[in-house]
């Protein structure tokens, strides 16, 4: 049998290095992307979206991918201090910042060589869409076992709010950044419980919540417009494991749900509970996902970004790879830009 097929000229081809940080997909594109053009990480991106969108599509979604695919792009610095520059895919479009990518990206690039640092501990700092962050990997007999990281400023946004949401009722929330915008609530209000076989229900119930609390209130980032908008609904329960803080469940972008605690979101949480007065600086909260995986958060320090009050987080979880990938884009593909079922 002949395994050396190669694809016909005028195919593209895109190969990819596949990961998942506590159960989250990352599909980090390796080959076949031309450079992209920005002194900025948001013109990056945004050069992306406006001629290599179908990429996106056509490796999230079916049939290369999954409604809950996540991805990344690799791009030069374009700060003085970063290792890299990176921004992040999704079924919907684009995110802002993400954590679990940033700990699966530690593993991926320090594990295979593609940034090369020496030590037990060595930091990589990233240029993301939301700013500089600064990583730590934490090896093992030269294997990276844990990653952390510093995020962003992240703060309070709305407190204490209520809206009405459509076959739902009145809904109390919370809106936080930890590098995009989270409305938060409670399992207990919902009348839900975290478990995986009540996937379909939070999903109706994170797509319902964010439209309602969409429609009911504006959402603006201090510094950059394109950061403005509500990202997910993070809802919170009681944890599986009595030594643990708490579960909670991410919907983020077109119903998409959070294998693993969300790094922007337990961010997030962060400053909500600092605000609260219900976490210290220094103290950490373990965190669980819808399957039992956890990330550790701790508040680091308090600063000011724009007018908010500010904390800045450390969140650190694990990273696992998985593979690696070579598509091929049949240019005669009636499907070649993807597509989705639910």
């Amino acid at each position: 049998m002949n395994t050396e097929w190669k694809p016909p000229p005028g195919w593209r081809v895109i190969e990819t290095l596949d990961a998942h940080a506590a159960g989250e997909p990352l599909r980090l594109i390796t080959k076949g992307l031309p450079r992209i053009p920005g002194d900025t990480i948001l013109k990056k991106r945004r050069y992306f979206r406006e001629n290599f969108d179908f990429l996106r599509t056509g490796l999230m979604w079916e049939p290369r991918g999954h409604a809950d695919m996540y991805g990344a792009v690799l791009t030069e610095p374009v700060s003085e201090e970063g290792d890299f520059g990176v921004f992040f895919l999704h079924n919907e479009g684009y995110s802002t910042m993400c954590g679990h990518a940033v700990i699966a990206l530690a593993k991926m690039t320090l594990d295979t060589g593609m940034v090369k640092k020496e030590g037990k501990n060595p930091e990589i700092k990233m240029d993301t869409p939301a700013g500089l962050v600064k990583a730590a990997a934490h090896r093992e007999e030269g294997k990276v076992k844990r990653a952390s990281f510093l995020n962003v400023p992240c703060f309070v946004y709305l407190k204490d709010q209520k809206v009405q949401v459509p076959d739902i009722g009145w809904v109390s929330y919370d809106i936080a950044f930890g590098g995009a915008f989270y409305a938060f609530c409670r399992a207990e209000e919902l009348d839900v419980s975290l478990k995986p076989e009540n996937c379909a229900r939070l999903i109706h119930l994170g797509r319902s919540i964010k439209k309602a609390v969409q429609n009911s209130v504006d959402i603006t980032h201090p510094l950059e417009e394109e950061l403005g908008y509500l990202y997910g609904t993070i809802i919170i329960g009681p944890p599986e494991k009595s030594c643990n803080h708490s579960r909670n469940v991410c919907v983020f972008a077109d119903g998409e749900v959070d294998r693993s605690p969300t790094g922007t979101g337990v961010s997030a949480r962060a400053a909500l509970h600092y605000s609260r007065g219900e976490l210290k600086k220094g103290e950490a909260l373990v965190i669980e996902s819808l399957i039992g995986t956890e990330f550790r958060v701790s508040v680091k320090e308090e600063t000011r970004f724009g007018p908010y009050s500010s904390v800045v987080p450390e969140v650190s979880g694990s990273a696992s790879i998985t593979g690696t990938s070579r598509f091929c884009f049949d240019p005669d593909d009636p499907l070649k830009k993807g597509f989705l079922l639910r």
